[in-house]
């Protein structure tokens, strides 16, 4: 990570070179792979109270879009045309091949995504011992917080793109270190297929692919890449664009799309100096957010990143690796910034930290990296930019809000913006950027004061996956548990007597989150939606049942009996009376 001056003499470690080569060559593969295992049953058991979808519209789309790949009835999207990506579809589809009950297929698509998920156990000791060149001890405990951070592991439990980004970024940033250190056709092809993989599936990809583009040439141009390395690093991208093109034809209408274009909304958002000052405090909050829940780290590895960029003497490859992380961090943070200021049906968000959370595992690392390689006087340095970073946040962030409130507005602030800085700060109902900050500094002075004892650093590290397992469970506890509460209809479908091969609709008049997890269960058809009238051909629908109001649906009117429900989640199945008793027809 570092080199010259700013290296810290490192003791030796009798015990690693005393360690027979045999010893090695197996203990530290079998630990990754226990470690995997370990992984993929802790996202498991963090997701055994899911078992229907709690972040609506986006599993919806992704689960109904699987579904229809594996040959089943279709659904709707909330996607829209340009940014339409079917690669998380396609890697969940097997999970509704044949016939089984909705909860089953959930589950194996939760087994997926924490298989995925889990691998960045492997990955982030690859990165620490390649990029970082950390000793094996420290590498594997840096990867154990990596691998257990909540950034990482949350999605894993639901049915979104995001719990297989964190690995895919650990892999490309890799796969682009070993292209610049050994460059050869094998390692172009690798970095160009993870870029059209990250395209494949999330329109965030397309800063990915615009970085990689803007790498080849870089490398084309100063001569460290040759025309084949170029074609090599390129054509997997456009083959995989083609494959997502492809997906969406073999789709065809089965999967009917509900939102809405960018276009001149996304312009008018960001086109003025309030827009612009808005999309800056965005960018900005999402930046702050990764320093907080890194405990400082990724404020630290960005002092050190920079530093890094203006030393050519250094190693190039992990110049360029740094110089592309950093890129692609900055992006990120603002391309969803944009998308987001351009949907303006919604209040906009006080935090989502959503997007860049796929980064927090890299920065994390490399902030270990700098912790355990660095001079002391330089890592007071680094670290006081980190302390600068996280103050500084937290005054814009703090002010933004003020600034809104005096306009009689306000920004939303729910469950998925930020959840492990709702943990960590105990701010379940509002935003507290101050005592994020307190947070992130209070981690990153007691890191930095325990790497001076040598005995006390890979104990400290432990420490922090320990917080880690903490923190995902008061995320489950405190909001994913409740979010399932009140998310999932009673009775189920099945317990109604519903059966496979009835036509069912759903009233718009359903709460939609109810309305979508009841379609759900739904395996056999794709359960349509209507405002008052039942379609002629509906054999059972869903809709609201609140007794007494004025807007309690009567089925009788149009020849449904009610079958049950639930009047305090106001809603009720009902079917169509000449098919209770086909006889009497």
């Amino acid at each position: 990570m570092a080199s010259g001056t700013d290296v810290r003499g490192r003791a030796p470690a009798p015990a690693e070179a005393a360690a027979s080569p045999a010893r090695r060559r197996w203990l530290v593969p079998a630990l990754l792979v226990l470690g995997w295992l370990a992984g993929v049953a802790w996202r498991m058991w963090l997701a055994r109270h899911v078992a229907l979808p709690i972040a609506h519209t986006d599993e919806d789309s992704y689960l109904n879009t699987a579904r229809a790949l594996a040959g089943g009835p279709g659904g709707f999207s909330s996607e829209n045309g340009p940014l339409r990506r079917v690669g998380y579809p396609m890697l969940i589809s097997p999970a509704f091949l044949g016939e089984r009950d909705f909860t089953a297929s959930y589950r194996l698509v939760q087994l997926i995504n924490a298989a995925v998920n889990a691998t960045v156990l492997p990955l982030a000791y690859l990165l620490a011992r390649r990029l970082l060149a950390l000793r094996r001890s420290s590498a594997l405990v840096a990867a154990a917080v990596a691998a257990t951070l909540p950034a990482t592991a949350f999605y894993a439990q639901v049915a979104m793109i995001d719990a297989v980004l964190a690995p895919l970024v650990l892999a490309w940033l890799l796969a682009v270190h070993r292209w610049i250190a050994r460059p050869g056709v094998p390692a172009a092809a690798l970095a160009g297929t993870l870029v059209g993989a990250f395209h494949l599936l999330h329109s965030r990809g397309l800063v990915i692919v615009a970085v990689h583009a803007g790498l080849v040439l870089l490398l084309l141009v100063r001569r460290r890449a040759t025309p084949a390395q170029v074609l090599a690093a390129v054509l997997p991208v456009l083959a995989l664009a083609l494959v997502n093109a492809a997906g969406i034809r073999l789709l065809g209408d089965r999967v009917y799309l509900l939102g809405n274009p960018p276009g001149g909304g996304t312009v008018r958002a960001v086109a003025s100096g309030q827009g612009l000052l808005r999309l800056g405090a965005a960018v900005a909050t999402q930046l702050w957010y990764l320093v907080v829940i890194t405990f400082g780290l990724a404020g630290i590895a960005w002092a050190a990143a920079l530093r890094e960029l203006r030393r050519p003497g250094r190693d190039a490859a992990v110049r360029w690796t740094l110089g592309v992380a950093l890129v692609t961090s900055a992006g990120v943070a603002g391309g969803a910034s944009v998308i987001l200021a351009g949907i303006t049906t919604k209040p906009l968000d006080a935090i989502y930290g959503r997007y860049v959370q796929m980064l927090a595992p890299f920065w994390l690392l490399v902030g270990v990296a700098v912790l355990l390689t660095v001079a002391y006087r330089v890592l007071l340095g680094r670290a006081a930019v980190a302390l600068g970073l996280l103050v500084a946040g937290a005054a814009l962030i703090a002010a933004r809000l003020a600034y809104v409130a005096s306009r009689g507005h306000e920004l939303r602030y729910g469950g998925f913006g930020a959840p492990d800085l709702m943990a960590l700060t105990g701010g379940w109902r509002e935003f507290r950027p101050f005592t994020g900050a307190a947070v992130g500094a209070l981690a990153c002075v007691l890191l930095v004061a325990a790497v001076r004892a040598p005995r006390l650093r890979v104990p400290v590290l432990a420490a922090l996956v320990v917080v880690n397992l903490a923190t995902m469970q008061v995320i489950t506890d405190r909001l994913v548990r409740p979010m399932v509460a009140a998310t999932a209809p009673t009775p189920r479908v099945a317990d109604l007597g519903i059966r496979p091969g009835e036509r069912v609709h759903a009233s718009v008049g359903v709460h939609y989150i109810l309305r979508f997890n009841l379609s759900h269960q739904v395996t056999w058809t794709d359960v349509r939606w209507f405002a008052e009238q039942p379609p002629p051909g509906a054999e059972v629908v869903f809709a609201r049942w609140a007794p007494g109001a004025p807007d309690d649906w009567d089925g009788a009117r149009y020849g449904f009996v009610r079958l049950g429900g639930n009047p305090g989640q106001h809603w009720a199945a009902w079917r169509r009376a000449w098919t209770m008793f086909p006889a009497a027809g």
